[in-house]
Protein backbone atom coordinates (compact mmCIF):
# COMPACT_ATOMS: atom_id res chain seq x y z
CA UNK A 1 0.00 0.00 0.00
CA UNK A 2 1.50 3.35 -0.97
CA UNK A 3 1.49 6.28 1.00
CA UNK A 4 -1.26 8.42 -0.53
CA UNK A 5 -4.02 5.55 -0.03
CA UNK A 6 -2.83 5.36 3.44
CA UNK A 7 -3.91 8.54 4.25
CA UNK A 8 -7.30 8.53 1.69
CA UNK A 9 -10.51 8.50 3.63
CA UNK A 10 -12.34 5.58 3.53
CA UNK A 11 -14.28 4.21 0.98
CA UNK A 12 -14.00 7.36 -0.75
CA UNK A 13 -10.97 6.49 -2.72
CA UNK A 14 -8.23 8.68 -3.83
CA UNK A 15 -8.79 12.34 -3.26
CA UNK A 16 -7.09 15.30 -5.64
CA UNK A 17 -3.87 17.12 -3.50
CA UNK A 18 -5.98 20.01 -1.87
CA UNK A 19 -9.58 18.02 -2.19
CA UNK A 20 -11.48 17.12 1.38
CA UNK A 21 -14.54 14.88 2.05
CA UNK A 22 -17.72 16.48 1.20
CA UNK A 23 -20.46 16.18 3.36
CA UNK A 24 -24.25 16.45 2.56
CA UNK A 25 -23.67 20.12 3.62
CA UNK A 26 -21.13 20.53 0.94
CA UNK A 27 -23.40 19.16 -1.46
CA UNK A 28 -26.46 21.31 -0.86
CA UNK A 29 -24.15 24.54 -0.73
CA UNK A 30 -22.69 23.21 -4.00
CA UNK A 31 -26.16 22.47 -5.31
CA UNK A 32 -27.32 25.90 -4.44
CA UNK A 33 -24.54 27.34 -6.29
CA UNK A 34 -25.64 25.76 -9.58
CA UNK A 35 -28.97 26.76 -9.30
CA UNK A 36 -28.46 30.15 -8.68
CA UNK A 37 -25.70 29.87 -12.08
CA UNK A 38 -28.41 28.52 -14.30
CA UNK A 39 -31.67 30.75 -12.83
CA UNK A 40 -28.42 33.79 -13.71
CA UNK A 41 -27.44 32.44 -17.01
CA UNK A 42 -31.15 32.15 -18.40
CA UNK A 43 -32.21 35.33 -17.04
CA UNK A 44 -29.23 36.79 -19.07
CA UNK A 45 -30.32 34.59 -22.04
CA UNK A 46 -33.76 36.16 -21.68
CA UNK A 47 -33.00 40.00 -21.58
CA UNK A 48 -30.55 39.22 -24.77
CA UNK A 49 -33.56 38.56 -26.70
CA UNK A 50 -35.56 40.93 -24.84
CA UNK A 51 -32.78 43.38 -26.05
CA UNK A 52 -32.99 42.71 -29.34
CA UNK A 53 -36.78 42.71 -30.06
CA UNK A 54 -37.66 45.97 -27.31
CA UNK A 55 -38.08 49.29 -28.93
CA UNK A 56 -37.24 50.53 -25.75
CA UNK A 57 -33.15 50.58 -26.48
CA UNK A 58 -32.25 52.98 -28.89
CA UNK A 59 -31.06 51.02 -32.04
CA UNK A 60 -27.16 51.89 -31.69
CA UNK A 61 -27.19 50.70 -28.27
CA UNK A 62 -28.50 47.27 -28.47
CA UNK A 63 -25.17 46.27 -29.82
CA UNK A 64 -23.19 47.79 -26.75
CA UNK A 65 -26.39 45.97 -24.52
CA UNK A 66 -25.93 42.48 -25.93
CA UNK A 67 -21.99 42.62 -25.63
CA UNK A 68 -22.59 43.89 -22.00
CA UNK A 69 -24.91 41.15 -21.54
CA UNK A 70 -22.74 38.85 -23.01
CA UNK A 71 -19.69 39.58 -20.48
CA UNK A 72 -22.14 39.53 -17.54
CA UNK A 73 -23.21 35.94 -19.41
CA UNK A 74 -19.22 34.84 -19.37
CA UNK A 75 -18.71 35.90 -16.08
CA UNK A 76 -21.75 33.71 -13.81
CA UNK A 77 -20.26 30.80 -15.97
CA UNK A 78 -16.26 31.39 -14.65
CA UNK A 79 -17.72 32.05 -10.99
CA UNK A 80 -20.95 29.63 -11.05
CA UNK A 81 -19.74 26.92 -13.04
CA UNK A 82 -16.34 27.07 -13.49
CA UNK A 83 -15.36 28.06 -9.94
CA UNK A 84 -13.11 30.69 -10.92
CA UNK A 85 -12.54 33.04 -8.35
CA UNK A 86 -9.58 34.94 -6.73
CA UNK A 87 -8.93 33.12 -3.78
CA UNK A 88 -5.88 32.51 -2.93
CA UNK A 89 -6.13 28.13 -3.82
CA UNK A 90 -7.56 29.69 -7.26
CA UNK A 91 -4.27 31.51 -8.49
CA UNK A 92 -3.48 29.08 -10.92
CA UNK A 93 -7.02 29.11 -12.35
CA UNK A 94 -7.02 33.25 -12.48
CA UNK A 95 -3.57 32.87 -14.13
CA UNK A 96 -4.87 30.51 -16.57
CA UNK A 97 -7.79 32.65 -17.73
CA UNK A 98 -6.06 36.13 -17.95
CA UNK A 99 -3.66 33.96 -20.41
CA UNK A 100 -6.62 32.80 -22.31
CA UNK A 101 -7.61 36.37 -22.65
CA UNK A 102 -4.68 37.18 -23.87
CA UNK A 103 -4.59 35.14 -26.29
CA UNK A 104 -8.05 35.70 -27.63
CA UNK A 105 -7.41 39.42 -27.48
CA UNK A 106 -4.23 39.14 -29.73
CA UNK A 107 -6.16 36.60 -31.74
CA UNK A 108 -9.23 39.10 -32.46
CA UNK A 109 -6.70 42.01 -32.85
CA UNK A 110 -4.20 40.13 -35.55
CA UNK A 111 -7.77 39.46 -37.21
CA UNK A 112 -8.64 43.05 -37.15
CA UNK A 113 -5.67 44.10 -38.44
CA UNK A 114 -5.27 42.33 -41.42
CA UNK A 115 -8.24 42.11 -42.95
CA UNK A 116 -8.09 46.26 -41.74
CA UNK A 117 -4.90 46.17 -44.26
CA UNK A 118 -5.65 43.33 -46.85
CA UNK A 119 -7.01 46.43 -49.52
CA UNK A 120 -4.12 48.41 -49.06
CA UNK A 121 -1.26 45.64 -49.30
CA UNK A 122 -3.08 43.10 -52.10
CA UNK A 123 -2.84 44.16 -56.07
CA UNK A 124 -5.34 45.81 -57.37
CA UNK A 125 -8.34 44.35 -59.63
CA UNK A 126 -7.65 45.45 -62.76
CA UNK A 127 -3.36 44.69 -62.31
CA UNK A 128 -4.79 41.56 -61.11
CA UNK A 129 -6.70 40.88 -64.30
CA UNK A 130 -3.64 41.49 -66.63
CA UNK A 131 -1.30 38.95 -64.49
CA UNK A 132 -3.59 36.21 -65.72
CA UNK A 133 -2.29 34.55 -69.14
Amino acid sequence: MNDTAAHAPSGTGDLAPGQQEESPKDFAAGLRSYLIGLALAVGLTIASFWAVQTHLIYGPGVSVALITLGIAQMGIHLVFFLHITTGPDNTNNALALAFGVLIVFLVVVGSLYIMSNMNHMSVPMNEAMHMQP
